[in-house]
């Protein structure tokens, strides 16, 4: 039997409430800063939630020039700076990279899609009629346009689709990038995900779900994952980009390698539309089903990077299924959830959450998880609090969990 294709990371790129560059993020989230703050895209008095994490001073002008800026959506402004860092670090950048094109994939997610672009256009139909509506509509709105624009901005012309699987999307799409190149329909594959949801019908649903903090007068504290009085998630926007890539023909063009993907697993719940299950059945058959991938002992797990939304069901049904996946080594592994500091990111958290992990390998340094205060009976496990942790890591785990249970774990190995 052919052993299988070893696939690693040869380059990431990152925009989040945090910062716009990989650098940038990477400072922040060791330093324990929140990119939580007051919404300013749009005048959210009267709402519930009026916080969010937003990306702040991407220009699109600059990076994409004013005519092609205005024919995207920013969900897709968003993709488009995460993966020129991506693709700049992994030595794809112009077109003397060497690399058969039909060979590399895109498989770039987004869980909403263009939602400020079906938002806006909504609006001029009801106040001016159908006749004003954009005939750029549908491709600025539709979920897959993301990976359609990178393929296009690049020439990678392997395959190219983005997945939703709400916010287990980004996960899923570096999961399914990783089985790609092991069964040789790709070399290369450009992978993660992108949201940019903050728009007031996003604002107003979650909403009316209770599903979102209402700490609207101390933002930076209102994403709290485990603490006792979390309140709700604090919706964010940004996007995650990996380039991942069959590990030999990384080393013959001289690519680093950055760290290793090593297992992939997933589960459905088959329980609520939003709910988790109750006894985080799925979430665990999905980590445990990544150990089964790679072939490798829960006890090499050094790390997870949780979905930790800071909601009250999320975070003690999570904690639920860490104990249920990794046994009595659930009070032995270091946890953090980086969305205390990032708010979710929805469709892009995996993406973004596997570039942490695979910086966090790289440097030998977890991310804490801040506005840890109040200890929670059902959430007892090691979260990281407060501070980073300087740790030798070799093995992480991301885990996303998304509406309509969607289960997603990949597992990511020191290089």
């Amino acid at each position: 039997m052919t052993p299988y294709r070893r696939v690693v990371i040869t380059g990431i790129g990152a925009v989040s409430p945090l910062g716009n560059t990989i650098r940038e993020n990477w400072e922040n989230l060791l330093a324990g800063k929140s990119g939580i703050g007051a919404l300013t895209r749009f005048d959210a008095t009267g709402f519930r939630c009026r916080i969010g994490g937003e990306v702040k001073n991407l220009n699109a002008d600059e990076l994409l020039g004013p005519k092609e800026a205005k024919r995207l959506d920013l969900f897709c402004h968003f993709a488009a700076a995460a993966a020129d860092e991506a693709v700049r670090q992994a030595g794809l950048d112009g077109g003397d990279h060497g690399v058969n094109p039909e060979r590399i994939a895109v498989m770039v997610s987004s869980g909403i899609g263009g939602l400020n672009t079906l938002s806006q256009q909504i609006q001029i139909l009801q106040n001016k009629g159908p006749g004003r509506v954009s005939p750029l509509t549908v491709p600025m709105m539709i979920s897959d346009m993301a990976a359609g624009y990178l393929a296009i901005r690049y020439q990678f012309q392997g395959p190219n689709f983005g997945l939703v699987s709400a916010c287990a999307s980004g996960l899923h799409s570096i999961g399914e990038a990783f089985w790609m190149i092991r069964r040789k329909d790709a070399d290369i594959v450009l992978a993660g995900g992108t949201e940019a949801s903050i728009t007031p019908i996003g604002q107003a649903g979650f909403s009316s779900m209770h599903a979102l903090s209402e700490r609207n007068d101390d933002p930076t504290q209102a994403s709290r994952p485990f603490d006792r009085d979390r309140d709700g998630f604090v919706p964010a926007e940004g996007a995650g980009i990996l380039v991942l890539e069959e590990a030999e023909q990384a080393e013959k063009r001289g690519a680093t390698a950055l760290a290793e993907v090593v297992g992939y697993g997933l589960s459905g719940d088959a329980f609520h539309i939003t709910a988790p299950h109750s006894e985080g059945l799925g979430a665990a058959r999905a980590i445990n089903n990544a150990f089964t991938c790679a072939e490798l002992p829960i006890s090499a797990l050094d790390y997870v990077n949780a979905h930790g939304t800071s909601t009250p069901l999320n975070d003690k049904v999570e904690t639920l299924a860490f104990k249920r996946a990794l046994g009595e080594h659930a009070y032995r592994v270091a946890i953090s959830s980086t969305k205390s500091m990032t708010g979710h990111m929805l469709g892009a958290a995996g993406a973004f959450e596997s570039v942490v992990c695979t910086l966090a390998l790289k440097n030998g340094v977890i991310p804490a998880t801040i506005n840890y205060q109040t200890p929670d009976p059902d959430c007892d496990l090691d979260y990281t609090p407060n501070q980073c942790r300087e740790l030798p890591l070799q093995l992480a785990l991301n885990v996303s969990l998304g509406f309509g249970g969607h289960n997603a774990a990949v597992l990511f190995k020191a290089i």
